[in-house]
């Protein structure tokens, strides 16, 4: 019993530690670090080394964490290898996952051989022992890390064959690692050990992965079983992660058992396991999307879990004296990815353009490596923390350099869509609205009312055939680009309002976006089915099928404050302003001394409503909501413009 509770107490002050920490962290992306530098750094400072919120024996007693991490990164791995998606560029993948894999496992393992001798827990160490030690540490040399590559892909929208490639392979590298690594370990646990390798044992060996793959594709028809529940969504993952727990509980029985009652060891690969499921989930059910949704929910939570103990685990004391070693290795492995690259992207019939920086994408490590660190390091214990440590400032150096280093290429080849920095404002507030119809008509004359200078483009030849000749009406190409958006002088508008059909629509709203970088983009949407399409651009899409349901609601609950907001009060209106005169930054809501009758309803700061209050000092940049007469709104607004 006292085992349970000060497991317990160790369980609960490492989850708080977790939560914070996963806080703190965000303050490492104010400086374009990655939030796992920030996870293991709070998990080193909070560790046994310094002030001790994670002492040793909690590290211990703590190894589940790992079960579950582990599970889950190879559960994430397995469903970003959709085959569907990487068929077009399949050669290419298999060319340079080919090349990585060869090249740099095969000059890592020399290099780190030969770098023996300066590397302090190898140089006691029998010669069969280097070797080992070398092949399971090039295995991780080879590991990339899928999570880290999909959040430079989703923040720079990329898209095209470079991209695609870059996934592609990244995904398939990540799968083969592991079968990788299950072939090296039982190799080198046979080298360090001092056992024979003869023909029985490789037989043991290919039969242990064929087991494992074997076990891997019943584990996913359990997960698709339970994805097919109708339950919520909360107990769904739980009941996946709980699998993933007991896929290591059932190997390590298996291993038990076989050194009970048979005259060898029976190891089978709990990654290799539950990459295979995830990739039968992914590939051979309809589950692909409800199971990459669960993922992606408790992602952050597994990941500060799982960094932050391995941060605490890591033997800082041996860092100081192996950073010239992890230098030296993270400099052979960028070396041997850029051959591998060439030759990789070369065979695969790539171009010279892709080839000459293909290595970039593949420098970032993460969750694998560092969970094939932690395997050895908890295998081997007499040598298996200092390995860890060097592993561990390898993986780090190559999580800072990596992220830049893919971005970079990706904007190099033209593949990045990114959205465009806002405009300055001119002082003259700009709309332009695409498309000609009765509402665009009355739309466009009340915000002329309210000293909007406002265009309409159309595609319609006959201007004549709506009769507005207060009105400045374009006519533009049936094909709008980027040069019909310069000719609107659509960089100095505030807002630019879609009424085309939803492609138009998107067409336009994806070029504002990456092009233009108006702030405020409204879509009248046509089909319910394309809302998160314009939704991830940003833009306030208007759905016509619930719009007037919505309206009519808001009437019947606050009728008042519906018509206010609506402009419908006489003299009433409500506006959103920007503050841009610099004499406003740092002055509070309540010393603004405005008008009695005007309300401050919101603030707006980087794209977040902030809880505001009379205390609330204001920052260039900031959006406020207010409410008033429209005199009163009018002498406002002069004052923020200024």
């Amino acid at each position: 019993m006292e085992k349970y509770w000060q497991l317990l107490i160790f369980g609960g002050g490492f989850f708080i530690v977790t939560i914070a920490s996963l806080r703190i962290s965000r303050i490492f992306l104010k400086f374009k670090l990655p939030l796992i530098t920030g996870l293991l750094f709070m998990g080193i400072v909070s560790g046994p080394f310094f002030i001790n919120l994670i002492p040793a024996e909690s590290v211990k007693n703590l190894g589940f964490i790992n079960d579950f991490s582990l599970a889950y990164i190879a559960f994430a791995a397995g469903s970003e290898l959709y085959l569907k998606e990487l068929k077009h560029r399949f050669k290419s993948i298999v060319w340079i996952t080919f090349g990585q894999l060869v090249i740099t496992f095969a000059m890592g393992s020399v290099a780190i051989y030969l770098l023996a001798e300066y590397i302090p827990f190898m140089q006691d160490m029998t010669m069969q022992s280097q070797i080992a030690v070398a092949l399971l540490a090039a295995t991780i040399f080879v590991a990339r890390s899928p999570s880290s590559a999909i959040a430079v892909i989703n923040e720079m929208r990329a898209k095209g064959p470079f991209t695609q490639t870059a996934l592609g392979v990244t995904v398939l590298k990540d799968v083969l690692v592991i079968v990788l690594f299950a072939i090296c370990f039982a190799f080198g646990d046979a080298l360090i050990t001092g056992e024979e390798l003869k023909l029985g044992f490789i037989f043991l060996l290919l039969a242990e992965l064929a087991f494992s793959f074997g076990i891997g594709f019943l584990v996913g028809k359990l997960l698709a079983t339970i994805l097919s529940l109708k339950t919520e969504a909360y107990v769904k993952t739980a009941l996946i992660m709980l699998t993933g727990y007991g896929v290591y509980l059932m190997v390590r029985g298996i291993k038990d058992l076989s050194l009970e009652y048979l005259s060898f060891e029976i190891y089978l690969e709990p990654l290799v396991i539950c990459i295979i499921g995830s990739f039968v989930v992914t590939n051979f059910t309809t589950y692909r999307l409800e199971f990459s949704k669960i993922l992606n929910r408790i992602s952050h939570l597994v990941y500060a879990a799982f960094f932050i103990l391995a941060g605490a685990s890591l033997s800082i004391n041996i860092l100081a004296d192996v950073w010239e070693i992890a230098l030296a290795l993270f400099t052979i492995r960028i070396i041997a990815m850029v051959i591998g690259s060439l030759i990789g992207g070369s065979l695969g019939g790539d171009p010279f353009r892709f080839n000459s920086i293909g290595w970039m994408p593949y420098v970032t490590q993460a969750g694998v490596s560092l969970g094939l660190a932690t395997i050895i390091a908890a295998k081997y214990p007499e040598w298996g923390n200092e390995f860890a440590a060097v592993m561990i400032a390898v993986i780090v150096l190559n999580q800072i350099v990596g992220p830049p280093l893919f971005k970079w290429s990706i904007n190099k080849i033209g593949e990045g869509h990114q959205r465009a920095g806002n405009q300055e404002f001119d002082g003259i507030r700009d709309a332009i609205i695409f498309g000609l119809e009765n509402k665009s008509i009355t739309l466009a004359r009340q915000l002329k009312k309210h000293g909007w200078e406002v265009k309409i483009a159309t595609k319609k030849k006959d201007l004549n055939e709506l009769n507005a000749p207060d009105l400045d009406i374009h006519y533009i190409p049936q094909k709008v680009d980027v040069n019909t958006l310069e000719e609107l002088d659509a960089k100095l508008s505030e807002a630019i309002v879609l009424l085309l059909t939803d492609e138009e629509n998107y067409q336009i709203c994806e070029l504002v976006y990456e092009k233009i970088g108006t702030r405020d983009v409204v879509v009248r949407l046509n089909d319910r089915r394309n809302f998160d399409r314009f939704h991830e651009l940003g833009a306030k899409v208007v759905d016509p099928s619930t719009a007037i349901v919505n309206l009519l609601f808001d009437f019947v609950r606050s009728p008042q404050a519906t018509s206010l907001l609506l402009g419908m009060e006489k003299d009433q209106g409500t506006i959103d302003l920007e503050v841009l005169d610099p004499s406003l930054h740092g002055t509070a809501l309540r010393d603004l001394r405005l008008p009695a009758d005007i309300i401050i309803l919101s603030v707006t700061r980087a794209g977040q409503m902030i809880i505001s209050h009379g205390y609330t000092r204001l920052r260039l940049g900031d959006i406020v909501s207010m409410v008033g007469s429209n005199e009163s709104l009018e002498n406002v607004t002069v004052r923020f413009d200024k």
